[in-house]
């Protein structure tokens, strides 16, 4: 997420960091340089322009001349000012109101807004403990309404039925009257989209919300069409009270512009952002969480925060336990490892939220590729349950059935018992001397950069 402009904004903010003190002159290439970073990060115009203005003003002030560490209190003040371009704080969904609150869902036509309802409304019922019902009132499109229903099912949430022959109007009033007779505590209210933003979508999207009185209306955008993203939300605010903004597929924005722009060009937050395909895969906007990642500074709460979401604690306290009583860590157990990480976005997502990943040569991170671990995993699933307990008696005929199996060779096959030998030893110091000897283990398979694949792409 917002690789090139995290690898533009760490370079910059590098070179200045290397010096003693500062002065006008590298203050004003380090100010050009992250004002091209911003740019080529398809940020809108005024917003980089206020952003390099008020970062120049607190440089050249008393707060870096008086400052032990101006190049610290440099970088200190540019992701000050990341967090406030973005909204500084997060703000979470208005749900105060008699139930059923209503969330009203507005946007153009492939910005995801199906799967977006469906994503919240499974985040509603996983973290806010609510009941939720969603209503499809698109009749232009009428997979939507199919789509939507399916969705609903996939995540455990109740769906209104709705069909291409009623009026908008006639759907939402009948949800919002079934909602109430089930005690609902929150009804989503799915739009129809458009290609582009015309009279008619936002008359009838305008008289929905008349007669809904939403608590919430999103606007849901593609973050991957960068500043126009920012733009865009702001033509529907203009004809629609709009009260913050979900962005979609960041997981592929490289950029970043959208995120920096729609904020200030809109005056309304971010509320969430989707991270990945998956259901599970939206998450709350944190300014000041997504400005340490943009610098390369990682982002170990939401790590944490994902972890204790996404990770199997039985299983992992099944494989600690054995460990510590000296029984190994079989090729079953590694096969768990590699499903936990999986179901945390992949290796690509973790990286992308541990410390220090601004300190890697440029473009490093984008070399890890998940699809290697996908290929361990089919490997192991070839074997049967007495070769991952005891590896060592894998011969010839035995890895030829196994690489067939998986539709590997014996290259990788060889690959991965070694990899697997490796974190048997990672472990046994674990067993014996923890947590330092552990992370002495795991030193020696660092790349020089300090993380895993720092030298170069991850090898299979």
């Amino acid at each position: 997420m917002f690789e090139s402009l995290t690898e533009r904004l760490s370079g910059a903010l590098r070179k200045i960091s290397g010096k003693g003190t500062l002065t006008d002159n590298n203050i004003q290439d380090a100010l050009r340089e992250v004002r091209k970073a911003l740019l080529e990060a398809d940020v809108a115009l005024p917003v980089v322009k206020g952003f390099i203005e008020r970062v120049r003003q607190r440089a050249v002030g008393q707060e870096v001349s008086q400052s032990l560490s101006p190049s610290q209190a440099f970088i200190k003040i540019v992701q000050a000012e990341l967090e406030a371009v973005m909204g500084v704080a997060n703000e979470s969904l208005n749900l105060r109101a008699q139930p059923p609150a209503i969330i009203l869902m507005a946007g153009l036509q492939g910005a995801g807004k199906t799967t977006t309802v469906a994503k919240l409304s499974l985040w509603l019922k996983q973290n806010q403990k609510k009941s939720v019902m969603v209503v499809s009132a698109d009749v232009y499109r009428p997979a939507a309404i199919a789509q939507l229903q399916t969705l609903a099912a996939d995540v455990g949430v109740e769906f209104f039925p709705s069909s291409v022959g009623e009026t908008p109007r006639a759907i939402v009033e009948a949800a919002l009257k079934d909602a109430k007779r089930k005690f609902m505590d929150v009804l989503i209210v799915d739009t129809a989209g458009r290609l582009a933003i015309d009279e008619d979508m936002m008359a009838e999207i305008r008289q929905l919300h008349a007669v809904l009185n939403p608590v919430e209306t999103l606007f849901v955008v593609d973050a991957m069409t960068g500043q126009d993203a920012a733009n865009t939300a702001k033509a529907f605010n203009d004809a629609l009270p709009l009260t913050g903004v979900i962005l979609t597929k960041a997981d592929g924005d490289a950029r970043g512009g959208a995120a920096l722009s729609v904020r200030q060009i809109t005056g309304k937050p971010i509320k969430f952002i989707g991270v990945g395909e998956k259901s599970d895969a939206l998450e709350p906007f944190y300014p000041d969480r997504i400005a340490t990642r943009i610098l390369g500074m990682g982002d170990l709460l939401s790590l944490i925060e994902e972890v204790e979401r996404k990770v199997d604690r039985e299983k992992a306290e099944r494989i600690a336990s054995k460990i510590k009583k000296g029984k190994g860590f079989d090729l079953e157990d590694f096969r768990e490892q590699i499903k936990q990480m999986q179901n945390m976005g992949g290796m690509a997502s973790i990286m992308d939220k541990l410390p220090g990943m601004g300190a890697l040569p440029p473009g490093a991170a984008k070399m890890v590729d998940d699809s290697l671990f996908r290929r361990m995993e089919a490997i192991i699933n070839s074997m049967t349950m007495k070769e991952r307990m005891n590896p060592d008696i894998l011969n010839g005929s035995r890895k030829r059935r196994i690489t067939l199996g998986s539709g590997t060779d014996i290259q990788d096959l060889n690959r991965l018992l070694k990899q697997h030998k490796q974190m048997q030893k990672v472990m046994k110091k674990m067993k014996s001397g923890g947590l330092a000897n552990m992370m002495r283990g795991l030193g020696g398979m660092r790349g020089p950069g300090g993380f895993p694949g720092a030298g170069g792409p991850p090898r299979f």
